[in-house]
């Protein structure tokens, strides 16, 4: 049963971040041009200079995504590749289903600055999503798992990395204006993602020091169904044993054992402490 509900709530995550991307990029990327790397950048880029109506950035984007998916079964596993697959398949039909029931001839408002940060912002959030499932929508996000897994190197560096090309390009195919802007996109997509990554997998890890630890490890094991290291010690200034429990919780677990503490043990010492990776049962694999 759990299986299938990771799989259910997987499988809505990559819908949901798929989509925003999509979103993003059709509304916001395509009519500014804002080619802020990846497929959608490289898309608009090929659009420009391939002169035919007949071939819109959109059926580039589609193009492109699906060789991107041959490189990634080849080079990464064959689950990220799945994954990647149903990323790519919503992501590039949700555009090509906008453009024929939404065409766009210009962009929706006049502030170009306004939609920089939505293309910016919907698009980071989405792929964000995504790698946090180890998935994507495909495209240069793939080379960008690709640098990740053989260089170790975070997922916005990795994507500015192999993005920052493309963006570049846009000073040479449109304007100074439009190339500034898609490189000054490419910069906060590649922060916004490593900030919502970090958001999405935070956890609490907690040391508390407690004269007996028996009732705080019933409370962990018990009611929330984690585990806890237990440690004997001694107080510097009063010479006391004393116990310390680590425990590492979700955000509101956290709470939940705050609670415990202030209500059952007043005095107990807490060290609450924001971690983004924690490896092991019941958390991040290593």
């Amino acid at each position: 049963m759990s299986d299938s509900k990771l799989n259910f709530k997987t499988v809505l995550a990559m819908t949901l971040g798929a989509s925003l991307v999509a979103v993003g990029v059709y509304f916001f990327k395509f009519p500014n041009h804002f080619s802020m790397g990846g497929v959608s950048g490289l898309s608009i880029l090929l659009g420009k200079v391939i002169p035919s109506t007949l071939v819109t950035p959109a059926t580039i984007n589609t193009v492109i995504t699906l060789l991107y998916l041959v490189l990634g079964f080849v080079v990464l596993d064959h689950g990220f590749g799945l994954r990647t697959v149903y990323g790519s398949l919503v992501y590039s039909g949700l555009i090509q289903l906008l453009e024929w029931v939404c065409p766009l001839s210009s962009p929706l408002t006049n502030q170009k600055m306004l939609e920089l940060f939505f293309a910016v912002i919907l698009p980071a959030l989405g792929s964000a999503i995504l790698f946090n499932v180890d998935a994507s929508t495909g495209g240069s996000d793939i080379l960008a798992m690709i640098l990740k897994k053989y260089t170790g190197l975070d997922a916005g560096r990795a994507l500015l990395l192999s993005d920052i090309a493309i963006a570049a390009s846009a000073l040479l195919v449109f304007d100074i204006e439009t190339g500034l802007f898609s490189l000054l996109g490419l910069i906060l997509k590649s922060v916004i993602v490593d900030s919502v990554i970090e958001s999405l997998n935070r956890k609490k890890s907690f040391l508390v020091v407690v004269h007996n630890p028996e009732p705080v490890c019933h409370f962990i094991n018990d009611t929330m169904c984690r585990g806890a290291t237990v440690w004997k010690a001694k107080g510097a200034y009063t010479n006391q044993d004393q116990y310390v429990v680590l425990t590492a919780l979700s955000r509101h677990q956290a709470v939940q054992l705050r609670n415990y503490l202030k209500r059952t043990d007043p005095r107990a010492f807490m060290l609450i402490t924001n971690s983004s990776e924690i490896f092991g049962k019941g958390f991040l694999r290593a």
